[in-house]
């Protein structure tokens, strides 16, 4: 009797085992945490949290996120990428501003001059994709960009001179407003509105679009043209990546590669929220400062120097690869 139990034993597990390896394996539902680089239900972080949102309803049954915060409440978003590159979280929404001292050559991600469709297909974002994952960082790609960032103030200038005014800066455009003579103070954005208040400040760097609205009575000009890019980024921890399915890989690549492509300066949609922004400005008696052709020329040579000079003395390996792929 346990002889012939044995041999219908042995039967069925070598049916199931040739069953087995003829069947595809079917991929199991994972979560990965996330985290914001920005305070959730903030105008920055929305366009992250919508993002996730698209990904756990593509990916019912294949991959979903578990957003666990954004910084400040669960820490400073300058540790945020780092923690993440060593596993704390598995992904993160977040401005290539806050993971420089993660990437070394994260502000090429500003200086950017082409479109991100382009800069996929001429190696631009295979070489920082792959400098990325060396510190521990796979790039998805760009989810969300508010426009150029403008220098915002509380007086009028008449040409790109900025000598005689005290600007609060973050790192971002700390050396473009320095080379053009300004004095520069950093502070967390809360601090912002009572300094431009007691005049301790004559203006501020932000992007074109999401603006902190108590601020915008204060700011009587906004110097045009932009410059630079503020963009989001969606990035995963590399080795998290690694262990995904293709089908879990594919369904974070649609969501963000979709949002890509509509946040991109070549698309309608894009020019239209900046352009209906600058009218929302205006109509609340903001003005726009344009200069003459040739200072204008100025600002936005000024702009690209100095940030470029700073990228290439940080990266003198890297930066001038990056720079014949990034900019035109």
């Amino acid at each position: 009797m346990n002889k012939k139990f044995g041999i219908i034993t042995s039967a069925f597990t070598f049916a199931f085992a040739v069953l087995g390896a003829a069947t595809p394996t079917l991929s199991q539902e994972v979560t990965l945490s996330g985290a914001s680089c920005f305070p959730i239900g903030s105008p920055v972080s929305k366009a992250f949290e919508k993002v996730v949102d698209e990904i756990n309803m593509e990916g019912k049954g294949i991959v979903q996120i578990d957003l666990k915060g954004g910084a400040p409440a669960i820490g400073s978003p300058f540790t945020l990428v780092q923690k993440m590159a060593k596993g704390a979280y598995d992904l993160v929404g977040c401005t290539e501003g806050f993971f420089g001292n993660v990437f070394a050559e994260a502000a090429v991600l500003r200086f950017s001059e082409l479109p991100f469709s382009t800069l996929r297909k001429n190696g631009g974002l295979k070489y920082a994709s792959e400098l990325m994952a060396k510190k521990g960082i796979h790039y998805v790609g760009r989810y969300f960009d508010f426009g150029p960032f403008h220098l915002y103030l509380t007086k009028k200038i008449d040409k790109p001179d900025l000598t005689g005014l005290n600007l609060r800066v973050v790192p971002i455009y700390t050396a473009f407003f320095k080379a053009l003579g300004a004095t520069v103070q950093t502070s967390n954005p809360a601090q912002v509105y009572t300094y431009l208040e007691n005049g301790t400040i004559q203006g501020y760097g932000w992007s074109s679009t999401g603006l902190v609205p108590a601020w915008i009575p204060l700011t009587k000009y906004r110097v045009e043209p932009g410059f630079y890019s503020a963009a989001l980024h969606m990035l995963l921890n590399e080795r998290k990546w690694n262990t995904l399915t293709d089908e879990q890989k594919a369904v974070i690549n649609k969501v963000t590669l979709k949002a890509e492509a509509e946040s991109d300066p070549s698309n309608p949609k894009y020019q239209e929220m900046v352009n209906s922004y600058r009218a929302m400005l205006e109509s609340k008696d903001m003005t726009m400062i344009r200069f003459s052709e040739e200072e204008t020329e100025k600002w936005s040579a000024t702009a690209k120097k100095a940030g470029w000079d700073e990228l290439l003395e940080r990266s003198p390996e890297h930066g001038p690869k990056l720079m014949k792929l990034f900019t035109k």
